[in-house]
């Protein structure tokens, strides 16, 4: 393994993880100890004694069970909560054997109980551990997308770009300026000025010295290498889970007449699919939205539903009316055609 993809995104805590006999995560409590130190839960200079105490205790044990009244002595009401929160998000990922099956315990039942910022730090080393030991940085950027919300910017050329929606309102803060968009189009403004390039196999190397700061602009047209890089990720996180071996491809229409699957890879594109299947009307202020559709191919017919066995499964991501792409990697375990789980 090289030293770039080594230091991937050291932040997050994938090197505190454990894989087990069959190449799944387990939780130790040096990750646990990674998520205590989120800033949310970090005692800061007004932090009162007790939940201080409380913290350096759970740095000493970070499976220190904790009880309700213990957590009213802390003064700060808003640090109780926080605390009480990743308790209960602790509570979660320890239920399972490995982090693959906790993060997919999250998402079933009633619903998701525990905030995004947390999900998305669990999706993110999850996406380090499939991207493996061989991790080009386009397949790097492209996976941002599963864990970070992008702002996408429509060129008047037609070209697509999607940046880093945290990014983009930071420099907006920082320099002065507006939208991504608002800056793309304005004269004489290069990207460099805000330092925001856009990644591109030219350049793609910088990408391992920056990979924290989620300061690169992708380019999200068919075609594009950032594109064919987040279908191998896609790959990837599909067989991780599942088992099951697919392969997919972007693609500019659905032309298919027995059309019988599909999954939204977001809010948006889930519901924009779901009133194309059903024969609804999708106004062109919709279309504009969508951004790219893809086709899954299981490479084995023996992994799906038996009555679907053999046909495409559609996928599509859309951008939101703010222009924000916010892609949900769950939908991809729970809505495929699976015969079986593993």
């Amino acid at each position: 393994m090289n030293d770039s993809a080594q230091s991937l995104w050291p932040h997050a805590g994938y090197a505190q993880l454990k894989p087990d006999a069959r190449g799944h995560l387990t939780v130790t409590d040096n990750f646990l100890k990674v998520l205590l130190l989120r800033p949310e839960l970090a005692p800061i200079e007004g932090s009162c004694a007790f939940e201080i105490q409380i913290h350096e205790r759970l740095q000493e044990n970070p499976r220190l069970e904790l009880s309700a009244a213990e957590l009213a002595q802390i003064q700060d009401p808003d640090a109780a909560d926080n605390l009480g929160v990743w308790l209960r998000f602790r509570d979660r990922i320890l239920a399972r054997p490995t982090l693959e099956a906790s993060y997919w315990a999250l998402f079933e039942g009633t619903g998701v109980d525990v905030p995004p910022v947390l999900v998305h730090q669990i999706t993110q080393v999850l996406v380090q551990h499939i991207l493996g030991d061989d991790c080009t940085p386009l397949e790097a950027r492209a996976a941002e997308l599963l864990f970070r919300t992008q702002k996408i910017s429509v060129l008047d050329d037609g070209s697509v770009m999607s940046a880093d929606h945290e990014t983009v309102e930071r420099h907006a803060l920082e320099s002065g300026f507006g939208s991504l968009g608002e800056l793309l189009k304005q004269g004489g403004i290069p990207l460099r000025s805000v330092d925001l390039d856009v990644i591109q196999e030219s350049n793609q190397d910088s990408y391992w010295e920056r990979n924290e700061r989620f300061d690169m602009v992708a380019c999200l047209n068919l075609g594009q290498d950032v594109m064919t890089a987040f279908c191998r990720v896609l790959e990837r996180w599909v067989q991780h889970f599942t088992g099951a071996p697919v392969r997919v491809q972007t693609a500019r229409e659905i032309q298919d007449d027995k059309w019988v699957w599909h999954v939204g890879l977001d809010a948006q594109a889930s519901s924009m699919l779901n009133d194309l299947y059903t024969g609804e009307s999708v106004d062109e202020a919709r279309q504009k939205r969508m951004l790219c559709l893809f086709i899954l191919n299981f490479e084995q017919a023996s992994d799906m539903r038996s009555e679907i066995a053999g046909k495409p499964v559609y996928l599509a991501m859309a951008m939101d009316e703010h222009h924000l792409l916010k892609i949900k990697p769950q939908n991809l375990l729970l809505n495929l055609p699976l015969a079986r789980r593993s």
